[in-house]
């Protein structure tokens, strides 16, 4: 949802900071107070095209940031992580147009094209009641709405696994016919790396013990002559230490009687003895166990060379060998199962066949909820001062399968009785836009995939009773979503949870506009200047609050 919303030197907005809550906000004030500006603003943070005009008359450029709440595993989550423009729980959003007509964007601080900015902004909001910002006109996201709302989303998502599968098969089948003599130049030198990789039997433990065997050997010489030049010293030379050592121990033993002082010495050098013992007993151990063995020396250090050569021509390191081994062997099976051009065909025909099957189960399930949609829609529409209009979702067979199925979905809409369905995009009015989709997220809001929703133009042309109906309708749709509509009619303002004052003042020669959230004792005035006009009455102020103290 949207937490804020930053504005500077934006048309004939000044400085705006505003706070958004969940549930439903009404935006009123008079005709040309500036409540489309808010609109127009958070479009453009969001991808709209804008030009210098936007830029507040002598101001160097206009500013817009906005922060929005990202629930983890969203949509929106997943696509910040891909692009490494994750924050901590937020999307911060933000757009620099200076007065040359440049335009800057920026995703939680780091720049982006317009088109990520756009990007983003469809996982974001959906402004109703013009055609740039709404993503109820765009062919993939109707069809995503109708996934969602007939449950579709598991079985859409496996159809297009197997769409992906089927064409990888296709085009390996086509690289084998246009390039075997290539695929047989790739396998036959996969075979040599293979057959030489398995030949060395280099695993990182093998590899370990070989270098150190290799070490032990290469200066086998040096490490016998400092194990017997250690026994000389310690235990068999003519001066060794260990007999002189125990001459002193047994000298004092035979004094200590006299002078038992001694003892501490003593209790000094027996231990030390022993352990000159047990050094010259491991020492001696060592000693034999070690050989000098040329030849074995000699083949360690060819199965040294090996690897390293073949590390070399592969451009890794022993540990990686491994590694290199499997993925050539995978690799190899891959190609010699490419490299029957029947069993290449067999597999392609096994994934379409999939393929088919599951999209034709997708077709089916799309029909249902095409044909359910269709109803409830056309239905809520009949409240919304387009009697007699009818809504129906079109599924037309595609000439070829393609990734998100078989057919192509549209959603067509007559606004009235006698009328021929056309495409959503297609109907004129911005009001019955608005209300068409007013409709729609009412029906689907379950399902939704924008957790942000502006209405601009809901309340054109109609008043009264529909006007009733479309304030408790967006009331509802304000339980699941955040929901935000501007609006000139007091039976839907009276309806939002929330109701905010858009004005106009003049200082200096300046225009400007301010925002203000009104509390429930501005709520009644305001509502009453809706009702009453010009004059405002008691009369007027009761009947205010009786609106608002409705049950919605």
């Amino acid at each position: 949802m949207l937490r804020t919303l930053s504005i500077r030197d934006f048309v004939i907005v000044d400085r705006l900071e505003l706070e958004f809550s969940r549930g439903f906000t009404a935006l009123t004030g008079e005709t040309g107070a500036g409540k489309s500006i808010l609109v127009d603003a958070l479009g453009l943070v969001l991808g709209e095209r804008a030009d210098a005009i936007v830029v507040r008359e002598g101001a160097e450029r206009a500013e817009i940031s906005a922060e929005f709440e990202v629930d983890e595993g969203s949509q929106l989550a997943r696509w910040l992580a891909e692009r490494e423009l994750a924050g901590e729980g937020a999307c911060l959003v933000r757009r620099v147009i200076d007065a040359a007509g440049r335009s800057r964007a920026f995703v939680n601080g780091s720049p982006v094209t317009l088109a990520q900015l756009r990007e983003a902004g469809e996982f974001l909001v959906d402004i109703h009641g013009q055609h740039e910002h709404q993503s109820l006109v765009r062919a993939a996201a109707q069809r995503e709405l109708l996934d969602g709302y007939g449950g579709l989303e598991a079985v859409a998502a496996r159809t297009a696994e197997l769409f992906r599968a089927w064409r990888r098969h296709a085009e390996q089948r086509t690289a084998f016919e246009t390039g075997s003599a290539a695929i047989a130049a790739e396998r036959e030198q996969l075979e040599w790396q293979v057959k030489e990789v398995e030949g060395l039997a280099c695993t990182p433990e093998s590899w370990q013990e070989l270098v150190a065997e290799h070490g032990r050997l290469a200066h086998a010489a040096s490490l016998i002559e400092g194990a017997q030049y250690g026994l000389d010293t310690l235990s068999e030379g003519e001066a060794a230490s260990l007999p002189q050592l125990n001459a002193v121990i047994s000298r004092l033993n035979g004094l200590v009687e006299y002078d038992a002082a001694l003892r501490e010495v003593l209790d000094v050098l027996e231990p030390a003895g022993i352990q000159i013992q047990e050094a010259v007993y491991t020492l001696r151990h060592y000693q034999q166990r070690l050989d000098a063995d040329p030849q074995r020396l000699r083949n360690l250090e060819a199965r040294l060379d090996a690897v390293h050569s073949a590390c070399r021509k592969y451009r890794t390191t022993p540990e990686a060998l491994p590694a290199l081994l499997e993925k050539a062997q995978a690799r190899l099976a891959e190609l010699e199962a490419t490299g029957d051009p029947e069993a290449l065909k067999r597999l392609e025909e096994e994934a379409r066949t999939a393929y088919m099957a599951q999209a034709e189960t997708l077709s089916a399930g799309r029909g249902k909820a095409a044909a359910k949609l269709s109803v409830e829609v056309t239905g809520t529409m009949q409240t919304l001062a387009m009697a007699g209009g009818t809504f129906e979702v079109a599924l037309t067979a595609l000439p070829e399968p393609a990734v998100h199925g078989l057919e192509q979905i549209e959603f067509r809409v007559a606004a009235h009785k006698g009328m021929t369905p056309q495409p959503i995009a297609k109907v004129a009015s911005g009001g019955e836009l608005s209300r068409l989709s007013l409709a729609i997220q009412t029906v689907t809001g379950q399902v939704a995939q924008v957790p942000t929703l502006v209405f601009d133009e809901v309340d054109a042309g109609i008043g009264g009773r529909v006007a009733e109906i479309v304030g408790r309708m967006l009331k509802q749709l304000g339980r699941k979503l955040q929901v935000m509509c501007i609006t000139h009619l007091p039976q839907v303002a009276a309806s939002a949870d929330h109701q905010w004052q858009v004005a106009k003042t003049t200082s200096k020669s300046k225009v400007s506009s301010r925002v203000t959230a009104l509390d429930a004792g501005q709520r009644v005035d305001e509502i009453a200047r809706m009702l009453g006009g010009v004059k405002i009455t008691d009369t007027t102020r009761k009947h205010a609050a009786e609106m608002l103290g409705m049950k919605i």
